[in-house]
């Protein structure tokens, strides 16, 4: 079986992210600016810029740090376009230039916030699957009052089989014992109740799957469990991992507007906040989404992060430290390994 990757730092030479530069909500500024951020901040990392060469240029201006370089692309897949049309249209698109660059070995790991669908396609297309794995998973880290857990699948396959399920669960075990540091990370199935057997026939056979694996199962989990950590990994199909991870934000931004709208009321709102703002300030902290940086797509033959669409510098900073740190961790080649020696290959 060829576990030849697409690219993996080696020897003393520092870790190369590339960073598509053109994707994102609030265009090339603020995706350029994190990118340098993260340059300055950690000089072991070498940050190459793929883009509009002038459009980088006259943002970043001349003082732009020795480990960034500029890789020219001449095209941009907008949000709303098509992946696969798009993908095949414009072969000069920046997430594909930045693909690339991976797949020849010029860079160790790629950076997105462009289109999720055309990211995850070109990496797919471009990288293609890692032996073994049915189907790539993209994960996130979601946020707890312990720590963040690694939750997956939220994006990549709507239709998943309990061999997939059983998958995802040992690669997101991988990230989060080699890049959130977790030694044996508690493994859960996501499932409407937390009795074995409860669930759907994926759920169960995921769960025959994982008693008989060398992983830490622990059984399912409901909704209301995830923002008690009562795991380290957990798995679900992608639409529940989707729809789960929307509702979060959703209502995560409802409860903060109502907690601000209330601190405006005169007369007493301004003096209530003045009095809770240390301990407002420790809770935003917790849930500061942009700490997590991006999403993992695991299971192709290199490092694919992919961040939010709306990601400002900041979190784009962060998006290049995890993709940094995975690159380093060798994610791609351990889940190539474990695949090949413990989890069966399931048909596509």
């Amino acid at each position: 079986m060829d576990l030849t990757l697409a690219a993996a730092p080696g020897g003393d030479r520092p870790v190369r992210v590339a960073v598509d530069a053109m994707g994102g909500d609030h265009g090339p500024e603020e995706v350029v600016q994190g990118a340098l951020q993260h340059a300055r901040e950690a000089g072991q990392v070498e940050v190459v810029l793929v883009g509009d060469s002038a459009t980088i240029g006259s943002i970043a201006g001349s003082d732009i740090p020795a480990n960034v370089s500029i890789v020219h692309a001449g095209q941009v897949i907008g949000m709303h376009e098509s992946p696969a049309l798009a993908l095949r249209e414009k072969k000069d698109a920046s997430i594909l230039v930045a693909v690339d660059l991976v797949k020849r070995g010029e860079a160790d790991a790629v950076v997105t916030a462009g289109h999720t669908g055309a990211g995850m396609a070109a990496a797919v297309l471009r990288l293609g699957r890692l032996p073994g794995v049915d189907r790539p998973a993209l994960a996130v880290q979601m946020v707890t009052d312990t720590g963040p857990f690694v939750f997956l699948d939220i994006g990549a396959n709507p239709d998943s089989t309990g061999e997939n399920l059983y998958q995802y669960a040992h690669m997101g075990a991988l990230f989060a014992e080699k890049v959130l540091g977790v030694p044996e990370p508690r493994i859960a199935l996501l499932s409407i109740g937390e009795e074995k057997g409860k669930g759907d026939a994926r759920i169960q056979r995921a769960t025959e799957l994982l008693d008989a694996s060398s992983l830490r199962f622990v059984g399912n989990v409901e909704g209301k469990d995830l923002v008690h950590h009562m795991a380290d990994v957990v798995v679900c199909d992608a639409v529940l991992g989707n729809v789960t991870i929307k509702f979060f934000e959703g209502l995560s931004g409802f409860i903060f507007d109502l907690i601000r709208s209330e601190f405006r009321r005169p007369p007493r709102g301004p003096l209530a906040y003045a009095l809770m703002k240390p301990g407002l300030d420790r809770i935003r902290a917790i849930f500061d989404y942009e700490k997590v940086g991006g999403s993992p797509l695991l299971g192709v033959r290199g490092t694919v992060i992919i961040t939010h669409g709306r990601a400002r510098r900041r979190m784009i900073s962060y998006a290049v430290g995890v993709a940094a740190a995975s690159a380093e961790a060798r994610i791609p080649e351990l889940i190539a390994e474990t695949f090949r020696d413990a989890v069966p290959e399931v048909a596509s």
